[in-house]
């Protein structure tokens, strides 16, 4: 007897397709099967310089002033609560609570002139996820619609499953981790756009793990989260039925339970076999490469220690085996499970005591990890927000939002490190130079993956869409 999404059935059992439905999740089978099955051409791919992206968004928009463009001379309403401190780049004044990351600056480059006119969290967080401006107007909504633009990761899915064999693909090329962006804040009642397939269609969706919290007032970014915990199940899968990502590994029958389960439901709906989408999410969710990435219990505890044991930490590992395993794009996701976080409104004290030091464990370590494995230069490593925070701040040094001015680490993939792209002005809330907006991050995360900027894909209406519109990729970043 198996029990799957919290039923109990035998092999043998007819199961409805309504339930295989919802067998991989809802992300992975929910959508428009034409827009699925009639793809575009896949034109010819330029050169890659990287293999994979790691993506972290540190959603709610980090403070420039607070972490790479400190400005120490600006007067004090300005200049913030923290000192600056030295970095290994000369030209670059680091926050005093990212001493990791000012220790290995040689590592990576900061762009101080993230820009965009969008300052509203759920338009930036899909402004820059997809290098495309949401088609919801400020304050008409903040969760995502299929009308949404493809995340770059679902392009890449897409170029992926239309490039060589798909029975060959035992892992899915986009992922997201540790949970669809918004599921963790409050009661998850505030999904985020911009991860998502949007009109390209389900076929394209992440395959999203999901970790629960222990509490509506539980913040597992900031804390110790144990192994029980970090079981990463995919999204989709009924936390009650205990199957867990960490029992399936062990428990080698269950895979032969599954497997033998779909031959079954083959032979017993002959009139109605899975159709390609469906027979993708089940290989995806059996997947013993899919099952062997997602457990950590393989990793040595000087490794989980070195990234940290909270769920920034231990999500950011995650990552590295999971493109180590193959997966091209992977999101990380530092929400704002207490609905502010990075969104510094009220104070400073959370960015002080739990955000910049998070952070900065997690992106030196996944840094020097990669580097170590030799896996820094074949991956492209970005880190920023949606936005940055007004230069001016209240009393207690919380700040508003200000989409005009933020920075962003880039990384690997064959950056030289040790230096800064763009200046901003002396209160840090305009760039001097070298603006650069989510259409040029798009358009240069494309050319990094060999993807040409310039394709076109069929939406829902069949209409040849650019990835990309006007965004030029960033070339300085190599130079």
């Amino acid at each position: 007897m198996l029990r799957l999404l919290g039923n109990p059935r035998s092999v043998c059992d007819r199961i409805p397709r309504r339930e295989i439905l919802r067998i991989g999740g809802a992300g992975w089978m929910a959508g428009c099967l034409p827009a699925l099955l009639h793809a575009a051409p896949v034109p010819p791919t330029g050169t890659p310089k990287a293999k994979s992206v790691i993506f972290l968004l540190l959603f709610g928009g980090p403070s420039q002033l607070e972490t790479f463009d400190m400005k120490p001379d600006a007067p004090e309403k300005i200049r913030g609560p923290f000192r600056s401190i030295a970095s290994r780049t000369p030209e670059l004044r680091i926050c005093e609570h990212l001493p990791k990351l000012a220790a290995i600056s040689d590592k990576y480059r900061v762009v101080r002139t993230m820009s965009h006119s969008w300052n509203d969290h759920s338009g930036g967080a899909h402004y820059i996820q997809t290098g495309h401006r949401w088609h919801v107007p400020i304050g008409a909504g903040f969760s995502p619609t299929p009308n949404d633009w493809p995340s770059i990761g679902s392009v890449v899915e897409h170029q992926h499953q239309h490039q060589g064999d798909r029975s060959q693909q035992k892992l899915p090329s986009y992922m997201v981790i540790p949970n669809s962006l918004g599921r963790l804040q409050e009661q998850g009642q505030y999904p985020r756009p911009g991860e998502h397939a949007g009109w390209l269609g389900a076929s394209y969706q992440p395959l999203t793990t999901r970790i629960d919290k222990r509490d509506l007032q539980d913040n597992p970014y900031w804390r110790a989260c144990t192994d029980q915990e970090l079981q990463f199940r995919i999204q989709g899968m009924a936390p009650q039925d205990g199957l867990t990502i960490g029992r399936w590994h062990q428990r080698s029958q269950l895979l032969d339970q599954l497997n033998r389960q779909r031959r079954a439901l083959d032979q017993l709906d002959r009139q109605a076999p899975l159709d390609a989408l469906r027979q993708r999410a089940m290989d995806l969710v059996t997947s013993p490469e899919v099952i062997q990435a997602l457990d950590l219990s393989g990793e040595p505890a000087e490794m989980r220690d070195f990234y940290g044991r909270h769920l920034f930490g231990q999500s950011t590992l995650m990552a590295r085996r999971l493109v180590q395993a193959g997966v091209r794009y992977v999101t990380v996701h530092y929400d704002c499970v207490d609905g502010y976080s990075w969104d510094s409104h009220q104070h400073s004290e959370d960015v002080r005591k739990h955000l910049l030091p998070t952070f900065d464990q997690s992106l030196s370590a996944l840094l020097i990890d990669l580097d170590q494995r030799g896996l820094l230069d074949e991956t492209l490593v970005i880190a920023t927000g949606e936005m940055g925070r007004t230069p001016t701040a209240n009393a207690q040094w919380g700040r508003d939002h200000w989409s005009t001015l933020f920075s962003a680490v880039f990384a690997g993939a064959g950056i030289p490190g040790g230096s800064c792209l763009g200046r901003s002005d002396a209160d840090a809330a305009y760039p001097i130079d070298a603006p650069v907006s989510p259409e040029d991050l798009a358009a240069t995360i494309y050319q990094a993956l060999g993807i040409d900027p310039n394709l076109r894909l069929l939406n829902a209406e069949n209409r040849p869409t650019p990835i990309v519109d006007g965004g030029r990729p960033i070339e300085a970043l190599w130079s």
